[in-house]
């Protein structure tokens, strides 16, 4: 596979003859999506073949899902093959969730998939960095949070001192 070279810390792009694969990785929310969504059109335009590699994201919002959806549509409207590789067990989850799965069929990493898509050389930004070099915020939802000390739950969505 040839290293199409770019400057990207969140997308890393192999092609060999109409084989792309292209791999992502960070938190795909809205401010990832809006980086990464022309590059990746431009990709589902040209490819034959187009596997998006999502081993490498940590999160993934409503926002991303749709472009995860929009990819797969458009390659296949396009007769090109689609393939998503993900073992990220949250990812999965909310993939089967939203019944996206028909339409983006997520499969689990072959063998002769290779265990990394990202070259040696170090990034500029942080993996957790937004475009930008902005630091990234919290994830809403998939993170628990304690509870305020001195209280408890004593119903759905109520809270009361405990004394």
């Amino acid at each position: 596979m040839q290293l199409i070279p770019r400057h990207d810390p969140y997308l890393v792009v192999h092609s060999t003859g109409d084989l792309t694969v292209a791999a992502l990785r960070g938190e795909l929310d809205l401010v990832l999506v809006r980086h990464l969504r022309p590059e990746l059109d431009a990709l589902v335009r040209e490819s034959d073949a187009l596997t998006l590699d999502i081993r490498r994201l940590t999160f993934c919002d409503a926002t991303g899902l749709g472009l995860l959806a929009h990819c797969a549509g458009r390659t296949r409207q396009r007769g090109a093959r689609w393939r998503l590789v993900c073992d990220q067990p949250l990812i999965l989850r909310l993939i089967r969730l939203t019944a996206l799965d028909d339409l983006l069929r997520p499969e689990a990493p072959l063998p002769d998939d290779p265990p990394e898509a990202w070259p040696d050389e170090p990034s500029d930004a942080p993996p957790d960095a937004l475009p930008g070099g902005l630091p990234d915020g919290p994830s809403f939802g998939l993170v628990a949070q304690p509870e305020p000390a001195g209280l408890r739950l004593s119903g759905p969505g109520a809270t009361r001192p405990v004394s």
